[in-house]
Formats: C-alpha cells, sequence, structure tokens
C-alpha cells in the first residue's frame, strides 16, 4: 500500500482537503474481500473542527467493488459510498472523555498522530462500508441450486412407510 502519511491536527487545524482515487489491490485488506483486484475506489480526506473546536477529519469513500455472494458463490457488485466524521483525540483517555462528552454515535473519537496513514483510514472505511456476509437479492443463475432441490432423494420416512404397508 503506497504510504499517504499526514499530522491529522496540522491537517485539521489547516482545514486543509486533499482527494484521490487508490486501487483495491493497492489496499491488501480490502483486497482479500474482493473478487475484482483492478477496481478503484474515490476518497476525499477534509480537515476541520467540530461545534465544540475539537480536531476533526471527515473521510469519504465511494466506487464499486465485486464481492463474493454468499448464497451462490458468484460475483456481486457492491457500491460503496461511505462517510465518517472522526473527531482526533491526544490520548486514548482524552479520546474517551470526548466521546463521553458529545454521547454521538455518528461521530468517531480516534487518537489523532503526526504521522497518520490517510490510506489506512480509507481502507478501514470501506471495509466498514461492506456487508459482513454479502448476498444478492436475488442471485443471478439459481439453476445449479435449483436442480440440485429438484433431484430430491425420497425421504428416509416415506421409505419406511413404504416398507410398512
Amino acid at each position: 500500500m503506497s504510504a499517504f502519511v499526514i499530522d491529522a491536527f496540522d491537517f485539521s487545524r489547516l482545514k486543509e482537503r486533499r482527494e484521490g482515487d487508490v486501487l483495491v489491490s493497492d489496499l491488501a485488506r480490502l483486497s482479500a474481500e474482493s473478487v475484482n483486484k483492478s477496481a478503484s475506489l474515490h476518497w476525499t480526506l477534509q480537515g476541520g473542527a467540530d461545534s465544540l473546536n475539537h480536531p476533526q477529519l471527515i473521510v469519504s469513500v465511494s466506487g464499486s467493488i465485486e464481492l463474493m455472494c454468499q448464497r451462490c458463490m458468484t460475483p456481486l457488485k457492491f457500491a460503496v459510498e461511505s462517510e465518517s466524521i472522526l473527531i482526533l483525540a491526544k490520548t486514548d483517555e482524552r479520546a474517551d472523555e470526548i466521546d463521553a462528552l458529545l454521547d454521538d454515535d455518528s461521530v468517531d473519537v480516534i487518537v489523532g498522530s503526526k504521522a497518520l496513514n490517510v490510506m489506512e483510514l480509507v481502507e478501514d472505511e470501506a471495509l466498514l462500508a461492506i456487508p459482513l456476509a454479502p448476498k444478492h437479492d436475488v442471485c443471478p443463475d439459481n439453476a445449479a441450486l435449483d436442480d440440485l432441490m429438484g433431484a430430491k432423494k425420497p425421504s428416509p420416512f416415506a421409505v419406511l412407510k413404504g416398507l410398512k404397508q
């Protein structure tokens, strides 16, 4: 994975904004979940501060990746559209304090860093957006499954009932 490292606190204070595209194949953990490694995702990172003046990053990821349908084991296109607000804290203790103070499930409080890898943030965001067990709403070709279901063996109870008569 190509490292793109920022000082998260300076990035937020200066209200910087960066964006780009990254190949799924460059994100090891996401690549392991994807069927098509050549897909790419678009990402945006915006620095700023929340209403209480805590430094924050807004990370968004969009694009389409192919996952394996857990029902029919064929590729499934999945649209990634995700955005997270990350409040930055200097320590774990301060992160817990801010989290309790905000009491807001729509934001995450993380420990910021002077060497924060943006691609890891992007990959985390994409991984959190994909389903744990992806499935088509309606699988495209259930013919093989239907054949298996249609070729049912007779129930052992039906065989016993036949013998009894």
